[in-house]
């Protein structure tokens, strides 16, 4: 046990249940004309007599607690994800030769829903055991998991102890890096379109020289090696692939146009800020895996929370951008898209893809068109905004009243309103993007696959 554990003693039900019943005997005994110079004495000492008992067993139990109490050793998972499920894990020891009775709960941060806790359990003597209970993850950030608390009764039961071992743990958690693993699944297994990403991988195409391989119908001649053929005896043609060594940029808008949240309870649902940073992490993936270099820059947060992540290539660049960007909250300022595009164009002198992820609104169009104009003189832009989908389920419900049809024109009107404003201020840019948050990674990937093939950089 911990030096500094915390220790409250209860008592039980039993003892309150005997203090109870010596209570009311005396009471039935009094009114029943038993003399009160008699039932007094003797229910003073009865009363003591429970006292010393229970003093007794209380010293006794601490005692042998203090000697081979329980033991608790947690153990933690390598990470957690916003939104998914994680087991957590106590190994609860009995070193000694008593049996423990005991009720486990681990104080566990309140942005965790918890299931399995508390639970009650009968510990034999000389055992390890076991408990496994889950958690689900509200939030990102840091969070803490706090000590374990354990109610063990006392040798006669007539005490409850309440113990706090252990100690507290700060957890990090991620971004739901369960759509990485499933993409690197999916694409190991050529399945890519269960996930809205189209496969542009062809033969011959790009310009950067990947290997040799025998002719099959449908190459091109002009990619036909000569002297491969003739040491081959057999047509033999370059194949190429996209380019690599290129460089992509996020530029997270973090203001308080994405504090947009469209969450309902235990839906599963996630903020419209987490949807943007898993398309975020998504893409990194995509692209460190294609050999191109990944970088990121907020703009828009709270003083102080600005997070710029130089370009780097390799998959380890995903681990340390994922531990840059993993606490990241959006703010309540307005975001200022020139002032961000004049920081990155003096930072990225490199011509690169930037990729902009906010939350467009009409109204933002006099900064955000000259902001734009300004990354496209050296970069290759994208523009991907985030769109509410209460609109578009306003807009598909069906009309049984003249409420509803009022309802469902004035969806239709003010998405046509959003689409037609957004195609100017991006000037019509087929690159670039106004999709519910759920769409985003896909659409992300499927357009970067686009730049890579078409060769735009």
């Amino acid at each position: 046990m911990n030096a500094t554990a915390r220790r409250i003693i209860l008592p039980t039900r039993t003892s309150l249940w005997l203090l109870a019943g010596l209570s009311l005997g005396l009471a039935v005994a009094l009114s029943l004309g038993a003399p009160l110079s008699v039932m007094a004495p003797l229910g003073l000492g009865l009363v003591a007599g429970l006292v010393l008992a229970a003093l007794v067993d209380l010293g006794h139990s601490l005692r042998q607690w203090r000697r081979a109490g329980l033991q608790v050793r947690r153990r933690l998972p390598a990470a957690f994800a916003i939104g998914a499920s994680t087991e957590l894990k106590l190994d609860l020891i009995n070193p000694g030769p008593l049996r423990w009775r005991t009720q486990v709960f681990d104080e566990v941060d309140p942005v965790f829903d918890i299931d399995g806790l508390p639970r009650a359990l009968d510990l034999a003597p000389h055992t390890r055991t076991p408990l496994a209970f889950r958690v689900t993850a509200r939030q990102r950030g840091v969070a803490t998991l706090g000590r374990t608390q354990l109610l063990w009764r006392s040798r006669a039961g007539l005490f409850e102890v309440r113990e706090t071992v252990g100690e507290a743990q700060s957890l990090r958690i991620y971004p739901n890096f369960a759509a990485l693993a499933r993409y690197a699944w999916l694409s190991g297994d050529r399945r890519l379109a269960q996930i809205g990403i189209k496969n542009f991988v062809q033969r011959g195409q790009g310009t950067d020289f990947r290997q040799l391989a025998e002719y099959r119908r449908g190459d091109p001649l002009r990619h036909l090696d000569v002297k491969a053929s003739l040491r081959q005896r057999k047509p033999i043609v370059r194949e190429f692939q996209d380019e690599r060594d290129q460089c992509v940029m996020f530029l997270l808008d973090c203001g308080r146009r994405m504090r947009a949240d469209e969450q309902t309870l235990h839906t599963g649902e996630t903020s419209h800020f987490d949807d943007a940073l898993d398309a975020l992490m998504l893409l990194a993936y995509v692209a460190l895996s294609e050999g191109d270099e990944v970088g990121a820059m907020t703009f828009g947060g709270e003083a102080g929370e600005h997070r710029d992540f130089a370009p780097r290539k390799g998959m380890a660049t995903l681990n340390a951008l994922m531990n840059k960007m993993h606490d990241l909250q959006p703010g309540g300022h307005h975001s200022d898209y020139l002032a961000a595009a004049e920081t990155l164009s003096h930072r990225l002198r490199r011509r690169s893809l930037v990729i902009v992820l906010t939350n467009f609104r009409d109204e933002d169009s006099p900064e955000l068109q000259p902001a734009l104009r300004l990354l496209r003189r050296r970069h290759l832009v994208m523009l991907a905004s985030l769109r509410e989908t209460a609109l578009g389920r306003l807009a598909a419900q069906p009309i049984h009243s003249p409420e509803d049809a009022a309802t469902v024109a004035s969806a239709h009107l003010l998405s046509q309103a959003r689409q037609d404003a957004f195609a100017r201020v991006v000037d019509h840019d087929k690159l670039s993007m106004d999709v519910e948050p759920r769409a985003l990674a896909a659409t992300l990937v499927n357009r970067y696959h686009q730049v890579k093939r078409a060769g735009l950089l």
